[in-house]
């Protein structure tokens, strides 16, 4: 059995990251159409998406004017451009998922509008390769004169990774003419060289598109200048345009950098291109470097869903251990910009700590931003939703999942996300195959049956006999796993990837269990806003208690005894289907509201204040404030996949469960 694996004619679905012949790797992805997902819980959010999400994105683009911009640059209409600097990346982004979902399920309708918005964008590109419809008109073709946030070249590296999906997914070419005419004029325009500009855009991403135009055309020159751009931060180029370092990843040069920080987005995707770099020049400073920054982001700087940014100004990672829960930013275009940093390590090192967080990013950090539905976002993602909540500015939850942003990164980066998915399943070596995410799918010479994330059970069924090393990479969350092959089992450690190598026959299986239990999670001291309280895991999705479940309590009034027994219940009928957890608690009988929301807790030696001493549960009396204690009830609260709350309205919802006095 060759993990070469054969090129016959067959599906183009994704490769959205396809390292050279000679980069430096550990394991590889699978070739174009050696992995597809038949069916199950992704299959479902891979059809809407398909079917729903991508045409109605063309719709939402014309109605908030990304392609008339495009067109007024192009000179076919008159008027002035409208939107956000960066409006021409929703159109690349879009069109890279369409590209994938040809590649996915080819569709005619589909591939006509490729091809109409591909000309249109070529007709909107400069004689000399450049591109940037808000640019060119609403400053009368000045370029480059504030790249701290104009994302000229943030603009620049979508339609790169655009392209080259495009060439990738469909054998089409068109808008790869576009990309290398407009990465030409960029090695052109910036560099060290003596009629270069030494100066770096505010908001990366041309890094790993870069990469990735190199790797798809073989152009040197490409992988160079991400290679020059990945070192040319940290030395003061944005500061000295006036810009605050930190904000821009910009403080410290990356080889130094020891942590993430400023705006998520912008250093998760930054640091996803100095990866690839790293891979392919064989840069083994750099890649340590970027393990570092990726260890302690998760050690100190995620929310339990892996979500990535503690706060709203400036959409930032915040301090370390800054981690609030109802005011937590947690972007979902920054946890993509994680599975595709995640992604990369993986490849890299090899290491299953990178498959872990892919897994944990994808669905409890990616997923909670898109209805089941698959048309409707969320921008942000805390873990809290309080009650009477009020909806203020355009990114709030308590807006409930929108249609589209005025800034509108996140549904097109959804979009791309949900139709590339197959290639973050597997990876192959000289004489292997491993498993890295679980679901029903065809990867070459193996096929894949499962019931996951809800079901812990995996039957692994061989199609191509021969001899293969089949790796099965075992969740750190799985406290006990089974591996049974010919009737004999193993129980292989948790956090590993485990290997079973042998001969095998058409038709071999491989049965893998993994221990779902759910477990209660206490977060570090440090982490103020989870103190006190816990969250629940099941397998590897985080749970929630969301307001619609509860039976004469509110979410925000709930307590937990830590001891209690947690039991499953399964609900087809509930979520597109889930496993709900019922959790003894308490809540209270009504719903006080004190003069005063703070009440005195005095120890039995009376400090605190003067007279009988209290319990740890007395309130001071009128004269102290606090008015009488309700009583407590006993309730069951009833959790669900946190991924799933908001789609029966913008409700009360919590991650972290208040314990018991």
């Amino acid at each position: 059995m060759s993990t070469t694996l054969a090129t016959e004619h067959r599906a183009r679905t994704a490769t959205p990251v396809l390292p050279t012949a000679g980069a430096h790797l550990r394991f590889r992805p699978l070739p174009a159409g050696h992995a597809r997902i038949t069916g199950g819980f992704w299959h479902l959010r891979q059809q809407r998406n398909g079917r729903d999400a991508v045409r109605d994105g063309y719709r939402q683009l014309e109605t908030a004017g990304n392609f008339r911009n495009l067109r007024i640059a192009a000179g076919t209409e008159q008027g002035e451009v409208v939107g956000p600097i960066f409006m021409d990346s929703d159109v690349y982004k879009w069109l890279e998922a369409v590209a994938w979902e040809l590649g996915r399920e080819p569709a005619d309708d589909l591939r006509d509008l490729q091809h109409e918005v591909t000309a249109l964008i070529a007709a909107a590109q400069a004689d000399d390769g450049y591109i940037d419809s808000v640019q060119q008109v609403r400053f009368d073709g000045a370029r480059y004169t504030d790249l701290k946030w104009s994302h000229e070249m943030y603009c620049a590296g979508h339609l790169m990774q655009a392209a080259v999906a495009q060439s990738r997914a469909t054998g089409e070419t068109a808008l790869l003419d576009v990309a290398t005419k407009n990465a030409d004029h960029l090695v052109r325009t910036f560099g060290d060289g003596p009629d270069q500009v030494r100066d770096i855009d505010g908001h990366p991403v041309v890094e790993m598109g870069l990469v990735e135009l190199y790797r798809e055309t073989g152009t040197r020159a490409y992988l160079d200048l991400a290679h020059w751009f990945v070192d040319a931060r940290g030395h003061g180029i944005i500061e000295r345009a006036g810009g605050e370092p930190t904000y821009f990843s910009d403080r410290v040069p990356n080889r130094q950098a020891t942590t993430v920080e400023g705006h998520a987005v912008r250093a998760v995707y930054l640091a996803a291109g100095a990866v690839d770099v790293a891979i392919e020049t064989g840069d083994a400073e750099l890649l340590a470097a970027s393990e570092r920054q990726f260890a302690d982001m998760m050690a100190t700087k995620a929310f339990i869903t892996g979500g990535l940014g503690a706060r709203w100004d400036f959409e930032a990672f915040g301090d370390p251990y800054e981690l609030p829960t109802d005011r937590g930013y947690a972007e979902t275009c920054a946890a993509i910009g994680g599975v595709q940093w995640a992604w990369r390590l993986l490849l890299a090192t090899g290491k299953p700590e990178y498959a872990d967080a892919v897994e944990r990013l994808l669905y409890n950090a990616f997923l909670p931003g898109v209805s089941l539905a698959g048309t409707e976002y969320f921008y942000v993602n805390p873990l809290q939703h309080r009650d009477h909540a009020h909806a203020d500015e355009n990114r709030s939850p308590a807006h409930g999942r929108r249609g589209w942003f005025d800034c509108a990164c996140c549904p097109p980066n959804i979009m791309r996300t949900f139709a590339s998915l197959d290639g973050y399943l597997a990876t192959a070596t000289d004489g292997g195959l491993q498993l890295h995410q679980y679901a029903t799918a065809d990867l070459g010479p193996v096929s894949v049956e499962t019931g996951y994330p809800h079901d812990g059970t995996v039957r692994i069924t061989v199609t191509q006999a021969g001899p293969l090393a089949l790796g099965i990479r075992v969740p750190a969350w799985s406290d006990t796993t089974t591996v049974t092959v010919d009737g004999t089992t193993e129980h292989p450690t948790a956090g590993t990837l485990h290997t079973v190598e042998r001969d095998w026959q058409v038709g071999d299986t491989v049965e893998v269990v993994f221990d779902t239990t759910p477990h209660r999670y206490v977060a570090d001291t440090r982490i103020d806003a989870a103190r006190g309280q816990v969250a629940i895991e099941r397998g590897p999705l985080v749970y929630a208690v969301e307001q619609p479940d509860q039976d004469g309590f509110t979410v925000d009034d709930l307590t937990i005894d830590p001891g209690a027994v947690i039991t499953e219940a399964p609900r087809d009928d509930l979520l597109d289907g889930v496993v709900t957890l019922r959790i003894p608690a308490h809540a209270p009988a009504g719903h006080p509201q004190a003069a005063w929301p703070y009440r005195r807790l005095d120890t039995a030696t009376g400090t605190g204040g003067a007279g009988a001493a209290r319990t740890a549960t007395s309130v001071d009396d009128a004269s102290g404030g606090g008015g009488a204690e309700p009583g407590l009830q006993s309730v069951t609260a009833v959790a669900i996949p946190y991924y799933a709350w908001a789609n029966r309205g913008a409700v009360p919802m919590r991650v972290w469960l208040p314990l018991d006095a």
